[in-house]
C-alpha cells in the first residue's frame, strides 16, 4: 500500500523536517508545497491520500487553502490535516468545524510523524 502525502508549509526547516520523517519511510510518497497557491497548481498533476497543511502562511492560509482543495472534486474526500501550534481545545475544534479532519500539533515529533500520519489515514477509512 502506498499513501501518497502532500505537506503544504511556507517554512523552509519544517518543511525539511517532514521530508525527513517521512521520505524514507516504507509506503510513504511525499510531495512539499511551499504555499497553498502552490499546492492548488500541484494537486492538477499530482493527486494525494492525505494533505497536512500548515494553519499560518503569508498570502493564502491554511483554512483558505482547505477551502480552495474541497472545490476540488477529486479531493473532496482526502483527509485534510492543520498542522500547527494552535492546539487550545476551541481552536482544534474550529479547524475541524472548517473539515480538517485532526490536528497535528506544532512541535511535532519527527521520529512519530509517520505513525501519526499512517493512523489520521485509517482512521478516515473507517468512518
Amino acid at each position: 500500500m502506498t499513501l501518497n502525502v502532500l505537506y503544504v508549509d511556507d517554512e523552509r526547516d519544517i518543511r525539511t523536517i517532514v521530508e525527513f520523517a517521512l521520505e524514507d519511510e516504507e509506503g510513504l510518497v511525499i510531495q512539499l508545497c511551499a504555499s497553498g497557491q502552490e499546492a492548488l497548481t500541484k494537486i492538477e498533476t499530482y493527486t494525494p491520500d492525505i494533505i497536512l497543511l500548515d494553519v499560518m502562511m503569508p498570502g493564502m492560509d491554511g483554512p483558505t487553502t482547505l477551502q480552495h482543495l474541497r472545490k476540488n472534486p477529486q479531493l473532496v474526500n482526502t483527509p485534510i490535516v492543520f498542522v500547527t501550534a494552535k492546539v487550545q481545545p476551541h481552536e482544534v475544534a474550529q479547524f475541524k468545524a472548517l473539515g480538517a479532519v485532526a490536528v497535528i500539533a506544532k512541535p511535532f515529533d519527527p521520529m512519530g510523524l509517520a505513525d501519526q500520519v499512517w493512523s489520521i489515514w485509517r482512521e478516515c477509512q473507517h468512518d
